[in-house]
């Protein structure tokens, strides 16, 4: 028999009880469905709802529930709907009446809110944790590869020099944001939604902030009809996520085109890559292609939900119980890719003549070029042209600006010198860009310094690098 069933006199029936139940999947939240009611029970009887033997009672058999539970022999059933009454009716299966009072002064609206928020916060510190640790890889890689020049691109084309360790820090920037959303979304999360009852509280003399601070929130949602109706920081959390998909997808594709023959700037290790069933020379990028692929399963799971919730009045209904789902399966995802994406990176192989030899082809240092003669006192965009007519000659010629001879050079302009090769080499193309943010060594160091910074004020040791 239902928990709820004094208001009917006929069994749903069996096609709506497997529509209905959510106990498939909302089943994971077991442990904050307990800590809450444990929470909640202690909360009762301080407040004289019920007695303090009852509570102690309700609180060492839900602690029961949770070793069976964790040692696998506890059975789900999908007659229960969810993991709340699942929990409560083995509660008064053990001791009784005593466990029908669990559920005083509470609704399964906003204990499945607190669940919920429980059940994120965990898993955001966890999500957090792996970016850290990948932040810290490419920190790593940077530090190794200050030297290493490569062409950077725009329209997929190459444009001027860089490093690899600028690349690197780069995407470290995207992750540091990446991080301090997470933050942000935490810190808004950090609400307990209990005492709201089904949408308008509750007539019993509860204190609500006695099972936040239990449950370690920072306070209490300040509305009860929100707090058992607000679905945003699932939103947020998802849309947090597809922004962390979409930059993990974007340096998946910067890796699969440099482990490319086309490009051969990397190689991926053996572990981190697969054949073909019929080509024996592959070398397949795998676990880039599927974390770009993954990313478009975060956005649908952002788009599910706010689809879901855009047409609800207040305050709680039924469709709101196919928030679980995507959320759940959206940080699974997250999960499953950031370690192996960061164990990817650790173990490739960099090659830096492949980038430099790139470097020197595609005119990368034009710019460089351009900028010498402004030095010497021509308006840039007088520079711009006569630097554009000089690639246009090279590219007839076969020449490039590092082989030109200074009379090819003074055809052009006669402010052109001897100290025109030492501006367009690479190297001096990359030093010269000290500024911050730029590909300089120095730039780079401090790129690297503040992360090291932002690291370690999260916990995470970094071990600077010669």
């Amino acid at each position: 028999m239902k928990l709820w069933s004094g208001r009917f006199s006929a069994d749903t029936d069996a096609l709506v009880d497997k529509l209905n139940a959510s106990i498939p999947f909302d089943r994971r939240m077991y442990r904050e469905d307990i800590e809450g009611s444990i929470a909640h029970a202690d909360m009762l009887a301080a407040q004289g709802i019920i007695d303090r033997a009852e509570a102690d009672a309700i609180i060492a058999a839900l602690g029961g529930i949770l070793k069976d539970i964790e040692a696998g022999n506890y059975e789900f059933k999908l007659a229960d709907e969810d993991i709340h009454m699942s929990i409560e009716a083995e509660l008064t299966r053990r001791i009784g009446d005593a466990g029908k009072r669990l559920h005083t002064a509470r609704s399964r609206n906003d204990q499945v809110a607190l669940d919920l928020r429980l059940y994120l916060k965990r898993r955001i510190r966890e999500i957090i944790d792996e970016i850290l640790h990948l932040i810290r890889a490419l920190h790593n890689i940077a530090s190794h590869t200050m030297d290493a020049v490569m062409p950077a691109y725009t329209h997929l084309q190459r444009a001027q020099p860089t490093t690899f360790a600028h690349y690197m820090m780069a995407y470290a920037s995207m992750f540091r944001r990446d991080v301090t959303r997470l933050e942000d979304c935490l810190e808004r999360m950090d609400l307990s939604p209990l005492g709201s009852g089904a949408l308008t509280g509750t007539t019993y003399p509860i204190d609500r902030m006695r099972v936040a601070k239990a449950l370690g929130f920072a306070g209490i949602t300040e509305n009860s009809m929100d707090g058992v109706s607000d679905r945003d920081y699932v939103i947020e959390l998802l849309s947090d996520l597809s922004i962390l998909m979409m930059h993990l997808s974007r340096l998946s594709e910067e890796i699969v085109l440099w482990c490319s023959w086309e490009f051969k700037f990397i190689e991926l290790s053996d572990r981190y890559a697969t054949g073909s069933s019929i080509m024996p020379q592959k070398k397949n990028p795998d676990v880039a292609e599927l974390v770009r692929g993954k990313t478009g399963r975060v956005y649908g799971s952002l788009l599910a939900l706010l689809t879901t919730m855009k047409g609800l009045p207040l305050a709680y209904n039924k469709d709101m119980q196919e928030d679980k789902e995507p959320v759940f399966d959206a940080v699974d995802t997250v999960l499953s890719c950031l370690p192996v994406f960061t164990a990817m990176l650790e173990t490739m192989t960099i090659s830096r003549d492949r980038m430099r030899a790139a470097a020197l082809e595609g005119f990368i240092n034009a710019t460089d070029c351009a900028d010498y003669l402004v030095r010497k006192g021509l308006p840039f965009r007088d520079a711009y042209t006569i630097v554009g007519n000089i690639v246009a000659d090279c590219v007839r010629r076969g020449l490039t600006l590092e082989t030109m001879s200074l009379e090819d050079y003074r055809a052009f302009s006669p402010l052109f010198d001897e100290d025109v090769f030492r501006a367009v080499r690479l190297e001096t193309c990359v030093a010269s860009r000290n500024v911050p943010g730029g590909p300089a060594p120095t730039a780079v160091w401090a790129q690297l310094e503040s992360v090291r910074k932002f690291l370690e004020e999260r916990g995470v040791t970094v071990h600077d690098e010669a």
